[in-house]
């Protein structure tokens, strides 16, 4: 009986310090799991024309450049290129956190939307906090913290089933004694 109370306070005290970062992780995942059908998370894929001859990296930047609601000056302000030949369409990821879609046949802006997806990203492993520090100092130790809060609530549940069905089984002799 003993390691069911060590199990039960360290199943209570572990949950102070885990909390607020599981709480993060955990409505974070969510919303990651549905940034597919929630276009807040991350903008609708829109539909290129598929071609042999797409347009360069460079010709999207001049593409981009040359329209003034896009907002970029240089090459500077752009994080990076996600190429979908087989939809006919690029995704630029600009450094302010929008996305710019282009169709790669004919340079046509597709559509300019806020991509929340990476912030949610690093704050779902702890790297907007602090990078390194805070995913290895706080959110590790937590993700460890909450395995051994799965293996103690494991215990709690299953460590008192044999001691019931022995009781279960010593009242009921008890029973055919007394008969």
């Amino acid at each position: 009986m003993r390691s069911l109370v060590l199990a039960r306070k360290i199943h209570y005290w572990s949950t102070l310090f885990i909390a607020l970062p599981i709480l993060l992780v955990l409505v974070t995942g969510l919303l990651l799991q549905v940034k597919k059908q929630w276009t807040w998370v991350q903008p609708e894929e829109q539909r290129g024309t598929p071609t042999d001859s797409p347009i360069t990296l460079a010709e999207s930047v001049a593409i981009m450049t040359a329209h003034p609601e896009v907002g970029i000056s240089d090459w500077e302000d752009i994080d990076r290129f996600d190429v979908r030949p087989s939809k006919g369409m690029m995704k630029v990821r600009l450094e302010d956190g929008r996305e710019v879609q282009i169709d790669l046949s004919d340079g046509r802006i597709l559509q300019i939307e806020h991509r929340r997806t990476d912030l949610i990203e690093s704050l779902h492993d702890g790297s907007w906090f602090g990078g390194d520090v805070s995913k290895l100092g706080l959110f590790l130790p937590a993700a460890i913290i909450l395995l051994g809060m799965w293996i103690t609530g494991i215990w709690m549940f299953w460590a008192p089933i044999p001691i019931r069905r022995r009781r279960r089984r010593m009242h009921e002799a008890n029973q055919e004694v007394a008969v």
